[in-house]
C-alpha cells in the first residue's frame, strides 16, 4: 500500500471516529449533573443479579462484546508483539547471561514477594465480583509475581518458572473459555454473556451467577498473556545478538 493509499485510509477512518466521537460527547449528561442514567441503571443491574462489584458487573454481565473486544486486544497485542520480536535473518540466540551483582536485600525482597504477589493476585481474581478487582487486575498482578524472581537476579529461576509455550496454551484456554461461557449465555437466554447461572446469596464467594468464571477466563488469559508478552522482551533483551559472522 502506498504513503497516499494509507493517509487516504486513515483520514476516512479518523474522520468516523471523530463523527461518532462528536455524537457521543453532545449526549453526555452535563458536568456536576445529577442525572446520570448510565450510572443509575448500572448500580441496579448489578444489584439484582448479585455482584457488589459494579465494574465487573458491567464487564461480565451488563455488556457482550464490547469486553469481549478488550479482551481480544491483548491477545492481538501478545500476538503481535511476539511476532515483531522474533529473531531477524542478521541475529543469533546466545547463552544466558551470568553474573552481575545484586544486593542481597533486593534479592531477599524478590524471593519474598514471589509468593505474596501470587497470592494477592489470585485474591483479587477470586474475588473480583465482590471487592474492586476482578480478572484483568489480578492477571497482572499475577505476571508480575512470576517476575519477581527476575528482580532477585536469577533469570534462570524466572525461566524454569514460566515455560513460554505453556504460557501460550493457557492465553488461547483462557480466551476460549471466555468466549464459550458467552456463546453458553447466548444459547441459553438469546443473549451473548448471559448471566445464566444461579446467582448465590449476595456477598458470598459462590455468588453473582457467571461473573466469578469470566473473572476466572479472563484472569487466566491476561496473565499468560502478560507472561508470554514480557518473555518475548526480555528474550530480546537478553538473549538475542547480533550475528557478526
Amino acid at each position: 500500500m502506498t504513503r497516499a493509499a494509507r493517509m487516504i485510509v486513515f483520514a476516512v477512518g479518523g474522520l468516523g471516529l471523530a463523527v461518532l466521537l462528536g455524537a457521543a460527547i453532545a449526549r453526555m449528561p452535563g458536568f456536576g449533573a445529577a442525572h446520570h442514567p448510565y450510572r443509575t441503571l448500572a448500580a441496579a443491574a448489578a444489584l439484582a443479579h448479585g455482584t457488589p462489584n459494579a465494574v465487573s458487573s458491567v464487564n461480565f454481565d451488563q455488556r457482550g462484546f464490547d469486553t469481549l473486544g478488550e479482551e481480544m486486544i491483548l491477545v492481538g497485542s501478545v500476538l503481535g508483539a511476539a511476532a515483531l520480536l522474533r529473531p531477524a535473518q542478521h541475529e543469533c540466540e546466545r547463552r544466558v547471561p551470568r553474573g552481575g551483582r545484586v544486593l542481597p536485600a533486593t534479592q531477599f525482597a524478590g524471593y519474598a514477594l514471589l509468593p505474596v504477589t501470587l497470592a494477592l493476585g489470585l485474591d483479587v481474581v477470586a474475588h473480583g465480583h465482590l471487592t474492586p478487582g476482578g480478572g484483568f487486575q489480578g492477571g497482572v498482578i499475577l505476571a508480575t509475581g512470576l517476575h519477581m524472581a527476575y528482580v532477585a537476579g536469577d533469570y534462570a529461576a524466572l525461566q524454569r518458572l514460566r515455560p513460554v509455550h505453556w504460557y501460550s496454551f493457557g492465553e488461547a484456554a483462557g480466551a476460549g473459555a471466555f468466549v464459550a461461557l458467552g456463546l453458553a449465555g447466548l444459547a441459553a437466554a438469546g443473549r451473548f454473556m448471559a448471566n445464566v447461572l444461579p446467582l448465590g446469596t449476595f456477598r458470598a464467594l459462590l455468588s453473582a451467577g457467571t461473573v466469578p468464571l469470566f473473572n476466572v477466563a479472563t484472569g487466566c488469559a491476561v496473565a499468560c498473556g502478560v507472561v508470554v508478552l514480557l518473555a518475548a522482551f526480555l528474550r530480546q533483551e537478553l538473549l538475542i545478538a547480533e550475528d557478526r559472522e
